[in-house]
């Protein structure tokens, strides 16, 4: 029974792969703009088959109790839409790394005080818009930085992905887990600055409220501050038409905190403004209240 389920899992995988391998070969032909059009669409027509409404209407409740029939069915519509654009992306991020003139910069004042410190930060977000593309232009200013993310399921997958993520984005990519905390740490001790999202629910985090909703949290980035004396960079990213706009906003230094419940709430209710200013653009897919 166990090798059969291995085997359809490898199967399904193989599957997945080739089926995304061969959008990203359309998408190669039709270009960015183009691409961007037919898969918005057709992640806001096919997406809503594959994922639970349930967890998504759920979440919608936590965000706002009154929202309306009418307000969740746009911001539904919105999400899956730049989930289109998102995924499709992928492979123009050579592109956006060779280029500036698809992203707006907005409080590099911040940045450059990093720079001119030299000293390491962490900096933090959640999956908004083209998410990729904040490590990006970090790394574009010169910033040491190394990212946290989590691989792929999908074996099949994961190397290209990785491959991207490394050569365009940010060569020094962190697995989460046990391994990829000591990671960030000796990476912190080499004077590289830490990148990583807070918005989903990780197993060995704290309940920490989240739209008034108790929710596991990490609070690695509240440990690491605390800890080695770093501040907190919130970054933001959003789509405007056909370009984005990233802001970095001030910094946020751990002397102010007592500990890292408290510093790990401010980094949640700062999370949710941003949830707020543009809700359409964030993964209401997940399961963050499980």
């Amino acid at each position: 029974m166990k090798l059969l389920k291995f085997t359809i899992k490898i199967i399904s995988y193989f599957l997945q792969a080739l089926l995304i391998y061969l959008f990203f070969l359309i998408g190669s032909i039709l270009r960015l703009r183009l691409s961007r059009m037919f898969f918005s669409n057709l992640f806001k027509n096919v997406g809503p088959v594959f994922k639970s409404k349930t967890i998504i209407n759920k979440n919608l409740k936590y965000f706002s109790k009154n929202i309306s029939n009418q307000d969740s069915k746009k911001i539904i519509e919105n999400m899956w839409e730049n989930y289109g654009k998102t995924f499709i992306e992928y492979i123009f991020l050579r592109k956006f790394r060779n280029n500036n003139d698809h992203i707006e910069l907005v409080g590099l004042e911040n940045l450059d005080n990093i720079i001119k410190r030299g000293k390491p930060v962490i900096f933090v977000s959640g999956h908004f818009a083209n998410f990729e593309l904040m490590s990006m232009e970090i790394t574009k200013k010169k910033i040491n930085l190394a990212t946290i993310y989590r691989p792929l399921n999908n074996y099949f997958l994961n190397p290209f992905m990785e491959y991207l993520r490394k050569k365009y984005v940010c060569k020094n990519q962190i697995k989460k887990g046990i391994n990829g905390v000591r990671d960030a740490i000796n990476f912190v001790k080499k004077n590289y600055s830490i990148a990583l999202m807070i918005d989903q629910r990780v197993s060995e985090g704290e309940k920490v409220n989240f739209f008034n909703q108790p929710a596991l949290t990490t609070t690695l980035p509240a440990q690491l501050s605390l800890k080695y004396g770093l501040s907190i960079i919130p970054v933001f990213i959003e789509r405007e038409n056909s370009i984005f706009k990233l802001k970095f906003y001030d910094e946020i230094v751990p002397s102010n905190f007592n500990n890292k419940i408290e510093l790990t709430k401010k980094l949640n209710k700062i999370l949710e403004q941003m949830i707020i200013k543009n809700p359409n653009e964030w993964i209401w897919t997940h399961n963050r209240w499980k």
